[in-house]
């Protein structure tokens, strides 16, 4: 099989990580099977760190100025024609885009499967419709039931929808941090390091994440903490910064900005603390499970397929910034509650979200389409 991954992404994020991921495991367990092409914009993070793996993934890429942009679709009829692409593998909603427009000036594509990572509603408007039910869209893959579900409002043919959990992979968990977050920022060492990864973005909802340290610190007067949040900035970090000031909360809150390999920070955080208003399936979740840190989230999207409340994790309704700072008071003085949460988590995600899960079922499912 000759399969064709396009991702229109240039930053990095669970989206991108999750075909990075499924690269690595299609090379390790199915490349006498499989020959995969990644399409994706030039100088795109997905590109460099593909092409710095040394995998055999075959490596393209194409300038991408605007979502429409021409010639993106014409680099996938080319590579489709030279390299005899058996199926397309879409990863978000702007390759689905230019992947259509590609099918329109060549009509020779092969068949689509579209993957659906968040949980965003698809917009009831007729051209966005068209394509997310686009024939050659044999299969619309989710990373959660919830996203299913949502994705199912808006699919005429709801024989196409499926899940299959995105996985993590066990093998490159004892990477080396860039650098120390207590010693680089001079964090007291008898500080409990509440952690969160994401990026600066709407999803993430960091006002929420600062109302919870001014819940936890100010109105609960409660001093044992500190913050520190990995991810990139962007245009709305000036306002989180104005909103740390307001709150007196410089001396509790750490933003590094964006840290490559972010999920190696991990073991030197005591309590993992996400969010979120809207989510697919955040993998970091998973990565916190796996180095046995009680996570506290709210219930975005997918979230509660893989976190239980009082058996996985701490749950909260998005916003509730008080529910959040209870459960990581909870978290932080129940220390055997705590633990067994953890352990409970742990053997969850080892009996069943992993990469290599992922990949097979991603196999079978390739399969079933071109036999």
């Amino acid at each position: 099989m000759n399969i064709l991954h396009v991702s229109a992404v240039k930053t990095w994020g669970g989206g991108e990580n999750h075909l990075e991921n499924l690269c690595f495991e299609f090379d390790f367990a199915y490349k006498e099977h499989v020959t995969i092409h990644v399409l994706s914009q030039k100088k795109s993070k997905l590109h460099e760190n593909l092409k710095s793996a040394n995998a055999s993934t075959k490596l393209h890429t194409a300038p991408l100025l605007f979502k429409a942009d021409i010639r993106f679709s014409l680099k996938i009829i080319s590579i489709c024609k030279l390299h005899k692409i058996d199926l397309i593998h879409l990863h978000d909603p702007t390759a689905l885009t230019l992947t259509v427009i590609a099918d329109k000036l060549s009509s020779k594509l092969p068949p689509f499967i579209l993957h659906k990572k968040t949980s965003f509603p698809i917009k009831n408007r007729k051209k966005t419709l068209f394509k997310y039910n686009y024939p050659k869209i044999k299969k619309v893959v989710c990373v959660s039931k919830a996203t299913e579900k949502i994705t199912l409002e808006s699919i005429k043919d709801e024989s196409k929808v499926l899940t299959i959990y995105n996985g993590i992979r066990f093998d490159n968990k004892n990477m080396e941090p860039s650098f120390l977050v207590c010693k680089k920022f001079n964090i007291p060492q008898n500080k409990t390091i509440v952690g969160t990864i994401g990026n600066h973005i709407r999803a993430k909802d960091l006002t929420t994440y600062i109302n919870v340290i001014n819940e936890i610190i100010n109105v609960k007067q409660n001093k044992n903490f500190h913050f520190v949040q990995i991810g990139a900035f962007t245009e709305r970090t000036e306002k989180y910064m104005t909103l740390v000031e307001k709150f007196g909360l410089k001396d509790y809150i750490t933003f590094t900005g964006f840290a490559k390999n972010a999920s190696s920070f991990l073991p030197q955080f005591d309590l993992f603390l996400l969010t979120s208003q809207s989510e697919g399936l955040p993998q970091v979740i998973n990565e916190a499970f796996y180095f046995k840190i009680p996570v506290i989230s709210t219930n975005a999207g997918g979230i509660t397929d893989i976190l239980t409340d009082g058996k996985t994790g701490f749950v909260a309704n998005i916003h509730d910034y008080k529910t959040l700072s209870e459960n990581i008071i909870i978290s932080f003085e129940e220390k055997s509650l705590s633990k067994e949460i953890a352990d409970n988590a742990y053997k969850q995600l080892i009996d069943g979200f992993s990469t290599k899960i992922m990949a097979r079922k991603t196999f079978e499912l390739y399969k079933s389409i071109l036999e």
